[in-house]
């Protein structure tokens, strides 16, 4: 029992982090490269806030997976594919955050050096936007909306009323961000329907951090004896 919830509570605290490294970069990245790449390459100052962000997203990635990992070893007495597949999703959304790091680095190292153009500059720009869409935007609400919510309910871990946030929240924000991809409406007017997943995720993380895992999970040790619903 003491185990699972130290297991619990690094969950909580993991996923808090990735809330305190994922915002902040995102602020900063609008905030200084903006919609004005081109802009940054000939500019001068956002520099070491740039650099705070790259930080910001590195330790977002180690987070991310560490999430999944953390929970892993409980998860897997419910469902050991979809545990997996909650590690899958993380270390699939860290690598397109990972990919988006290399093109904003890709920003610095043409400022830097005097290189390339004004499209080179945009291109990089918007392939950054491109892997938040892909990562963040699409495998999110899989791993941590549908997958991870389906574990919490099924589990109990967390009180399952809270895990219909993310199993209605995850394919609310998936279908949001296929909207952007397509062009059928742009970020601003769909970030209202984030709210749910968003929701979700803070609850995760702060309920796990302080409560841990729910004592009477079947689950649980040492309630678990093998045998938990899939």
């Amino acid at each position: 029992m003491a185990d699972d919830q130290r297991h619990a509570r690094t969950f909580g605290v993991l996923f808090i982090i990735t809330f305190l490294t994922s915002i902040p970069a995102y602020l900063i990245f609008e905030s200084v490269l903006g919609d004005d790449p081109p802009g940054f390459i000939g500019g001068d100052g956002g520099m070491g806030w740039l650099y705070f962000a790259i930080l910001l997203e590195f330790f977002l990635v180690l987070a991310n997976v560490a999430t999944a990992v953390a929970l892993y070893p409980i998860a897997r007495r419910q469902n050991e594919a979809l545990a997996i597949g909650y590690v899958a999703a993380r270390i699939i959304e860290s690598v397109f955050i990972a990919v988006g790091i290399v093109f904003v680095l890709g920003l610095v190292t043409m400022r830097l050096e005097g290189l390339g153009t004004d499209d080179m500059a945009t291109l990089l720009y918007e392939l950054k936007d491109w892997t938040f869409l892909l990562g963040p935007g699409l495998i999110v609400p899989f791993g941590n909306g549908l997958i991870l919510g389906y574990l919490m309910y099924r589990s109990g871990l967390v009180p399952r009323r809270m895990a219909w946030l993310g199993l209605i929240g995850g394919p609310i924000v998936f279908f949001s961000n296929v909207g952007i991809m397509f062009d059928w409406w742009d970020r601003s007017t769909v970030m209202i329907l984030v709210l749910p997943e968003a929701i979700w995720e803070l609850f995760v993380g702060f309920y796990c951090a302080i409560f841990g895992f729910r004592r009477d999970s079947p689950i649980v040790r040492p309630n678990w004896r093998g045998n938990a619903a899939t």
